[in-house]
């Protein structure tokens, strides 16, 4: 199996108005992205062509909001715990490799 373009973990994965995980996994590879709760159990997935994904003006820096399937999450990486700076990096990354695949705005 091939190495994923992105991936992270301990990522709160929302759905307004409810928390799905608070240790979710992120995963992007072979062209999709994949939204897993802790347990590797899939809550969504699709083609990196399919997703938009940014950050809002409001949002802090650790947060990213994206639409897969028509249905919007909210991201919060929070892999690194206190550590807004590694967390704010890590949603960065998020957005580029998305771009890279071939999705994002």
């Amino acid at each position: 199996m091939a190495e994923p373009e992105f991936s992270a973990r301990g990522v709160r994965i929302e759905r307004w108005p409810r928390s799905l995980t608070r240790a979710g996994e992120v995963r992007i590879e072979d062209g999709r992205l994949a939204l897993l709760t802790s347990y590797g159990a899939e809550i969504d997935s699709a083609p990196v062509k399919a997703v938009r994904a940014g950050r809002p003006w409001f949002a802090k820096g650790d947060e990213t909001v994206a639409t897969v399937n028509g249905t919007r999450y909210r991201l919060t990486m929070d892999a690194a715990g206190d550590d807004d700076d590694r967390d704010a990096e890590q949603a960065g990354r998020f957005l580029a490799a998305l771009r890279r695949a071939g999705g994002g705005e």
